[in-house]
């Protein structure tokens, strides 16, 4: 069974993360609907990470093993194609080995968090950024930051379930 790796984008206004749950809507949902849409098969993505609700990606990775055979242009198209309306898109679809897994395969991540800092309202990244309409002293919050550099042990912010090899 040919196994997909599927880059996505999407607004995750929509949706209540990336995970499928009860009753309300997920990205990954989506995705495996549109999937069986046009191909029949019940499947399972997998993510390389979970969004909260409301976070968007620009880079999500997943993948999905299919019995359907098609090129990987008209996979990435059926998938869009069936996405319709939910702000998600896969932007490229790759075939990879069956030892591919989303999240234990990457090597990294990138989070991108943006703070406007002006008064006037915001119009085109409403949504995407944290407004702050009080301005902000740059240089106290530069000097904060420089705690954060380092190692550091996490324990208390673990859930008892985390699989992370260390806290550090």
């Amino acid at each position: 069974m040919p196994r997909f790796k599927l880059t996505l984008e999407y607004d995750g206004r929509a949706f209540q993360g990336w995970q499928r749950q009860k009753n309300v809507p997920s990205v990954q949902e989506a995705l495996e609907t549109a999937v069986h849409a046009f191909s029949g098969e019940t499947v399972t993505l997998h993510g390389a990470g979970r969004t909260d609700a409301g976070v968007h990606a620009t880079g999500q990775v997943a993948h999905v093993d299919l019995d359907k055979v098609m090129s990987l242009e008209s996979l990435q198209n059926a998938i869009n194609h069936h996405l319709r309306p939910h702000p998600v898109a896969v932007v490229k679809v790759t075939a990879v080995a069956d030892d591919f897994h989303a999240r234990f395969s990457a090597v990294g991540r990138r989070y991108v968090y943006r703070i406007v800092n002006r008064r006037a309202p915001l119009i085109i990244d409403l949504g995407r950024a944290w407004h702050l309409p009080a301005m902000i002293e740059v240089e106290v919050m530069q000097e904060a930051a420089q705690r954060l550099i380092g190692k550091h042990d996490f324990t208390s912010f673990r859930s008892a379930a985390c699989q992370s090899k260390s806290p550090v």
